[in-house]
């Protein structure tokens, strides 16, 4: 339970890889009446060829804002990363444990040729700063369970079973700072299959988590908001569109995007045998969007003529491992968008599987995975753009590692992605405007090696 308290669900496992991804606070048990400090983190650096369906953007004289031309992107280029997470363990005498755990990283910002923004000319100037992830704090006992409070994971994610990431780079599609960031996002595909996502556990919020009974553990948690930790505080004056606990706005931006009255729960059976550890989880995750108290809105193809429905998922994951062999798979499906974002009322619901492996072998580790998924996309009832009903997306990813020693592994990994929407685009950005690039299959692929540093 200590190990479940204080580690993601992502990285439960990824450790041995020496990747850190989504790495949590490793475990440093506590003497009674004592309490320990760390400072932990890691750095990861890759440089990789990849090619896209966006790879090359020409821009037409009749684009609105944007300047006209064409986009290359350099096929060669590189990435990195680097996190820090402080906290402490304690423990009283009388056996309670509590603690707290933090999880920072460095902003991402536009380019801008290596400047950064104490001696840049500009305040979007190259990368300056950090910003919090995680932040929560714990206090229980392993008879009585855990009780968090803060930013931080829960349920869903927490029992997750069956994503394997433990290989390359430990997150693959799922990341932040690895390979998929190198890739341009409106080619790549979205991730609704991993439960580990910041949409789910950058919020505040209440977690509990049972004892493990006989092979059964169990947790639940209540998100009354989808706000961080002191997120929509610092202006409010009253109730208004930067309040943090709003239940409806007359603001359009605001209906589907902000949530409210989220809880989830889970419940994971582990056991040994034979030489095999077995894991397989259920979890159920339920949240409403604010309601919507402004003009009515008519406009055909617009989701506010009917709605959104509450997100609504079910996830069923199972994996095993023996010998050093793993192997996992996971189904999530209901109603929800990528990035668990609400779908219009009248959408299809999704439905996703990843299935994947990996083996260590000394200081040798391999891995695959294989995600696909459908979703509603783009869609909203009665639009007249003749968007399909179905956006379908999938993902190959393989590597591996060689661990070097604690703190120092080195990776290699390659990853496809393909996702596709009838009368889809991609929303393309520069300095000067936005403007859509009009196809419905869109295709990445990438080959990177790299390092990874940890403390």
């Amino acid at each position: 339970m200590r190990k479940l308290l204080l580690a993601s669900a992502a990285a439960i496992g990824a450790t041995y890889a020496m990747t850190g991804g989504a790495m949590a606070q490793p475990v440093k048990p506590v003497a009674a009446g004592t309490l320990l400090v760390h400072l932990n983190g890691y750095i990861q650096f890759e440089i990789a060829g990849y090619g896209s369906t966006l790879n090359t953007v020409k821009v037409p004289t009749t684009s609105t804002g944007a300047t006209p031309g064409t986009y290359k992107l350099n096929p060669i280029t590189t990435d990195g990363d680097v996190r820090f997470y402080p906290g402490f363990d304690g423990q009283t005498v009388s056996g309670l444990e509590y603690g707290a755990q933090s999880e920072f990283r460095i902003v991402t910002s536009d380019a801008n040729v290596g400047a950064d923004k104490a001696s840049g000319t500009g305040s979007t100037a190259g990368t300056a700063g950090v910003y919090l992830k995680r932040g929560y704090g714990y206090i229980g006992t392993a008879d009585a369970g855990f009780l968090r409070g803060g930013q931080t994971d829960s349920a869903f994610s927490l029992l997750q079973t069956g994503a394997i990431e433990a290989f390359g780079d430990g997150a693959q599609f799922n990341t932040d700072g690895g390979e998929s960031s190198l890739l341009p996002t409106g080619a790549t595909p979205s991730t609704f299959i991993y439960a580990d996502t910041s949409n789910l556990y950058a919020t505040d919020k209440v977690v509990y988590l049972t004892p493990a009974i006989a092979g059964f553990s169990a947790a639940a948690g209540y998100e009354p908001n989808s706000n961080g930790i002191k997120e929509g505080y610092g202006n409010n004056v009253g109730a208004s569109d930067a309040s943090a606990a709003l239940s409806s706005s007359p603001v359009a931006g605001d209906i589907g995007k902000r949530r409210k009255n989220t809880i989830d729960a889970a419940l994971q059976y582990a056991v040994k045998a034979n030489g095999f550890a077995t894991k397989a989880s259920f979890g159920v995750l339920y949240g409403a969007p604010i309601g919507y108290d402004g003009a009515k809105v008519t406009t055909a193809g617009s989701a506010l003529v009917h709605g959104y429905d509450s997100l609504e998922v079910y996830e069923f994951g199972a994996q095993t491992t023996f010998a050093g062999l793993t192997v996992g798979a996971n189904i999530k499906t209901g109603q929800v968008e990528d990035s668990y974002s609400f779908k219009p009322k009248g959408a299809r619901d999704a439905f996703g599987y990843i299935i994947g492996a990996s083996y260590v072998l000394g200081p040798y580790v391999l891995g695959a995975s294989f995600f696909d998924q459908q979703s509603a996309g783009a869609y909203v009832p009665g639009n007249t753009t003749h968007i399909g009903k179905t956006l379908s997306e999938y993902g190959i990813a393989a590597g591996g590692n060689y661990v070097i020693g604690p703190n120092l592994s080195l990776f290699a990994q390659y990853e496809y992605g393909h996702k596709h929407q009838i009368g889809g685009s991609a929303t393309v950005s520069d300095t000067s405007g936005t403007y859509a690039v009009a196809r419905n299959n869109f295709q990445v692929q990438a080959i990177a090696t790299g390092l990874t540093l940890k403390w």
